[in-house]
């Protein structure tokens, strides 16, 4: 009996290891930290553009360590929608956004009821931070009768119409993420303040203005109320500052097995164009590229951080931006100087054009992602939310991110066919392209934005309706051959009026939109 005991024990003790070890061999859901620059174009990082005259050490150094995608897209030229398309992974159009941005008033866009990637990721146990520019809206207490803007930027008569000393609703803490630090909206927005979880850090009770570039005479953000030390140049440093804090104190529950995911929507390189004083001048192009400068040094500072807590291994860092180079950066005077902001591509922020929403895309997991490779797969930051389900091992229900595709696959280098059937832009003006293949179908006559053709003008009047461009054989899009391609016009016309009406764009159960969305075309 008392050897038979002996065995059984043997066995447990046997077994109970084996489990110890399945255990430790199993692999911990990656850390997961989401940079999303401001107006920063394709052709800004020295990784991507041979001919960039801006030094992004930090970022290239990323590009060498991980993934770089070639043929990445943001969900809008434009920012309020694009980082609707992050948060929720479906296009911002299927909303009643159906142009433009909103404002820093603006009440919240994304529906409460719906599941957002730090919702998702919330419920699977990560611990979920939003530093940064939110600029989804954010349901502010108004002043007795008073009203602002919902789908646009207030108007300076609106920038009073609200009780900044009581606590909002919506915002990041409504969409899923446990703490939040940053601004309501873009830099050159009122209030000009820093948020703290739901409400202002500092009650705006000055006024205040700042200049749109360094050194440029006469241009200014909108006029409007202030907490009276806020500097616009501040902002980056303060930003850059709490995200390495919110890395540093998770730290020890990210080795513990509690991982954490931080989006950090940067403010830079937007306007206003600020870089401190120690980044004036160092790019020897101007403001913006200095701008660019330390924006690339944020970077480097969070990835130093990542190391001294030797978490780098096992974090997932995606960068990217919210869509092309802003005029505002003044391409005249840095095309003089050899560098374009936007590469190879047509057109800026805010058009149809390739200029307006390719943007940078670099991975980086060193667990998973092989290091120094570069991937033509054509996406969309839409592709997040399905990406972060994926590496979390989380289902994704059949009412949520109705236009993103995981893509996984890609940037571990194991997909060997496209990920994506189609990928959908839209322009400022609410001007729609599909893109599908080397082929680009553009339902405008002209940019659909601020490059020119402008809409509107007698140039864009007298062109053909719809563009479909061979992006392989003409990436500048300069040749039009939507008489040549009839048949491609036609499908892909209907491509899109499909994803319009089963209200999603990948396999799944035929969802709503919120609003009607018009068949374009001839379909």
């Amino acid at each position: 009996m008392k050897s038979l005991s002996g065995l059984v024990m043997g066995l447990l003790l046997l077994l109970s290891a084996g489990a110890f070890a399945a255990d430790e061999t199993t692999p911990r859901k990656p850390n997961i930290i989401y940079i999303l620059c401001d107006d920063l174009g394709y052709g800004d990082v020295k990784c991507l553009n041979p001919d960039c005259k801006i030094a992004t050490p930090h970022v290239d150094a990323l590009a060498k360590s991980g993934m770089t995608f070639t043929d990445a897209h943001s969900g809008s030229a434009v920012c309020t929608p694009t980082r609707y398309g992050v948060m929720t992974g479906r296009y911002a159009w299927r909303t009643k956004l159906q142009r433009g941005v909103l404002g820093g008033l603006s009440p919240s866009l994304i529906d409460p009821a719906r599941m957002t990637v730090a919702s998702l990721l919330k419920k699977e146990g990560y611990r979920t931070a939003c530093v940064g520019k939110w600029h989804l809206g954010l349901d502010w207490i108004k002043q007795p009768g008073k009203q602002v803007n919902e789908l646009n930027i207030e108007s300076a008569q609106q920038v009073n119409n609200v009780d900044y000393s009581k606590p909002f609703g919506g915002g990041p803490l409504g969409a899923g993420f446990d703490e939040y630090f940053g601004i309501s909206a873009s830099l050159d927005m009122v209030p000009y303040t820093f948020l703290k979880n739901d409400r202002v850090a500092v009650l705006p009770t000055a006024e205040k203005t700042f200049p749109m570039m360094l050194g440029l005479l006469g241009g200014q953000t909108r006029k409007g109320p202030a907490a009276p030390d806020f500097e616009a140049a501040d902002v980056l440093p303060a930003l850059t500052k709490e995200a390495i804090a919110f890395i540093n104190r998770q730290a020890p529950d990210a080795h513990a097995g509690k991982p954490f995911f931080l989006y950090l929507p940067l403010a830079s390189p937007h306007t206003p164009i600020v870089p401190t004083s120690e980044w004036q001048g160092k790019s020897g192009l101007n403001p913006y590229a200095d701008f660019v400068m330390q924006t690339d040094d944020a970077v480097g500072q969070l990835m130093r951080t990542l190391d001294e807590q030797k978490l780098a291994e096992n974090t997932l860092v995606i960068f990217t931006s919210d869509n092309g180079c802003s005029p505002q950066a003044n391409f005249g005077e840095l095309k003089e100087k050899g560098h374009n902001p936007s590469y190879v591509f047509r057109g800026t922020k805010a058009d149809i054009f390739e200029g307006g929403h390719r943007v940078p895309f670099i991975v980086r997991w060193p667990a998973q992602v092989p290091a120094g490779k570069t991937s033509d797969q054509l996406t969309c930051l839409t592709d997040f939310f399905a990406t972060a389900a994926a590496v979390a091992g989380a289902d994704v229900p059949a009412n949520a991110a109705e236009d993103s595709v995981n893509m996984l696959p890609a940037i571990t280098g194991k997909a060997h066919e496209p990920i994506r059937e189609a990928v959908v832009h839209h322009s400022i003006n609410g001007s729609f392209a599909i893109r599908r293949g080397n082929y680009k179908l553009e339902f405008c006559p002209g940019s659909g934005g601020w490059s020119e053709p402008k809409p509107g003008t007698k140039l864009a009047k007298e062109l053909p309706e719809v563009q479909l461009y061979d992006l392989e054989s003409d990436i500048g899009e300069q040749k039009n051959l939507h008489d040549a391609e009839p048949n491609v016009v036609r499908e892909l016309t209907r491509l899109l009026n499909r994803y319009f009406t089963i209200g999603r764009s990948t396999p799944g159960v035929p969802q709503k939109n919120d609003v009607e969305i018009p068949l374009v075309g001839n379909p």
